[in-house]
């Protein structure tokens, strides 16, 4: 006959068409029960379906009845527990009475509850792992685990306080040496391209280029490419205006005179006449400007060649940075200098983040010491409490000792603890995996969570099979 136990909390357990369970009902008291019963009564059965709600893998071939769905529903009581953060940050809401669901469909799809609301399988573990402590003597991972021995220490030494002071302090140093590591890698990265990128900004600045440059040097070449066609149409143009016998101005000039005559015979010939010297006028103003676009026409070969010189390094900078305009030559330019200003500032800025960095690590540092402190202080205490029980539970010759050595700084702080066992006279402590016998080992986390109960509240604990290995009077010990 074995013997499983479950500890406050869980106050009421459905299971329903779950192995061989085709409906049960449990209510539990709020302190301390016991479940005992033949081998194959079903005391393993219930703990399968805790497992579900603890979001293990769900199996259609565990379905009482194939045809109808599997329910396993729990209710916890979770006041005690501070624990509503995880309902905020899963958006869910929070209620002092828990209830979480777990079914399986015969199609074998599976869907989880927390007080009615759907959840993944990831929140459903992580809110039960807070509600439900399945232990059973075989599982000795958790407790060989150095993570969960410090948190035993933390736990018994009541270390909260300092712990969470620490734990952001070490998330403010972590943060700024992964931005200050950044910073350094991307300087060593970019002293190549940085220099790069200086000679191609030297480049473009050398070359001085303007606004729209292109367009308007191709024009100017053209003009003077042309520039002796360009004279002499102007040049006739210009006779055909002012020459003497038939030009047009001289003829405009002599035919408003005749108008003028006979003008104020007739209204009429009076506006013709005005409008006439306004020709005149108009092709005085355009002989004017023939003039003197013909006199600032030049063939200047020496100036083409210039020009062309430059279209050709305006050509070879656009093919260099596979552009098709000065506008984004003078685009790629701002984007260096920008590039090469900010590089410039780089080194002051990682100078200036290793001050940061070195300042949070001595904050960081002090309160690992003095987490470090208050936990050391404990373990002798600790030890001696748990020595003290285990002789309660007829394990008389029982040895404790938590070894320590320091780390490098990591979220748990600067500490490394481990808790080593002796049950026997004369062999000396060593870790638990190496030494406990599998009756040790549960009278040992029986003790265990003895004393973290009366430091903070714990979740439902279910010791699976406890009693194995160990006699009818240490059993009672243990009750």
């Amino acid at each position: 006959m074995t013997f499983e136990y479950f500890f406050k909390l869980l106050t009421r357990l459905h299971i329903q068409n779950y192995a061989l369970i085709k409906r049960l009902e449990v209510g539990f008291e709020p302190s301390f029960n016991i479940i005992t019963g033949e081998t194959g009564a079903g005391k393993s059965i219930m703990l399968g379906a805790m497992a579900l709600l603890k979001g293990e893998r769900a199996d259609v071939k565990a379905l009482f009845n194939t045809e109808e769905k599997c329910l396993i529903e729990a209710e916890f009581n979770v006041k005690a527990l501070e624990i509503e953060h995880l309902f905020e940050e899963n958006d869910l809401s929070f209620e002092q009475d828990c209830i979480i669901r777990r079914e399986i469909a015969p199609t074998g799809r599976s869907r989880a509850f927390v007080n009615d609301t759907p959840v993944t399988l990831d929140v459903l573990s992580q809110i039960t792992n807070k509600l439900l402590d399945i232990h059973s003597q075989h599982d000795t991972l958790l407790l060989e685990n150095s993570t969960y021995q410090l948190d035993i220490i933390d736990t018994y030494a009541e270390n909260q306080s300092i712990k969470k002071t620490f734990t952001e302090l070490f998330v403010k140093y972590a943060h700024l040496k992964k931005e200050l590591d950044e910073l350094e890698n991307l300087n060593n990265s970019s002293l190549k391209s940085n220099d790069f990128d200086s000679f191609l900004l030297k480049e473009l600045i050398e070359a001085k280029l303007e606004a729209n440059e292109e367009e308007l040097v191709k024009t100017e070449l053209v003009k003077i490419e042309n520039a002796e066609e360009i004279k002499t149409k102007l040049n006739t143009v210009k006779l055909q205006l002012d020459d003497q016998q038939y030009g047009i101005v001289g003829n405009l000039k002599a035919a408003a005179a005749s108008l003028d005559k006979i003008a104020i015979y007739d209204q009429d010939i009076r506006q013709i006449k005005d409008r006439v010297l306004s020709c005149y006028e108009e092709l005085k103003d355009v002989l004017a400007e023939v003039e003197s676009k013909e006199e600032a026409v030049n063939i200047d070969e020496e100036k083409a060649e210039l020009i062309r010189q430059r279209l050709d390094l305006v050509y070879s900078l656009q093919t260099k940075h596979r552009v098709s305009s000065t506008n984004e030559l003078l685009a790629i330019a701002e984007n260096l200098q920008n590039k090469l200003s900010t590089f410039a500032n780089l080194e002051e800025k990682i100078e200036a983040l290793k001050l940061d960095v070195a300042h949070a690590h001595t904050q960081m540092m002090l309160k690992a010491e003095e987490l470090s402190q208050s936990r050391l202080s404990k373990t002798k205490d600790l030890a001696n409490e748990l020595e003290g029980l285990l002789k309660n539970i007829s394990i008389n010759n029982a040895v404790i000792e938590i070894s320590h050595q320091l780390v490098t700084p990591n979220k748990s702080g600067i500490d490394q603890f481990d808790i080593l066992f002796s049950a026997n006279k004369g062999i000396k402590p060593q870790k638990l995996k190496s030494v406990a016998s599998g009756g040790e080992f549960s009278r040992l986390m029986l003790c265990i969570k003895y004393i973290l109960a009366s430091k903070k509240s714990l979740p439902t604990i279910i010791f699976d099979e406890i009693d194995t290995g160990v006699s009818g009077d240490v059993a009672l010990k243990m009750a």
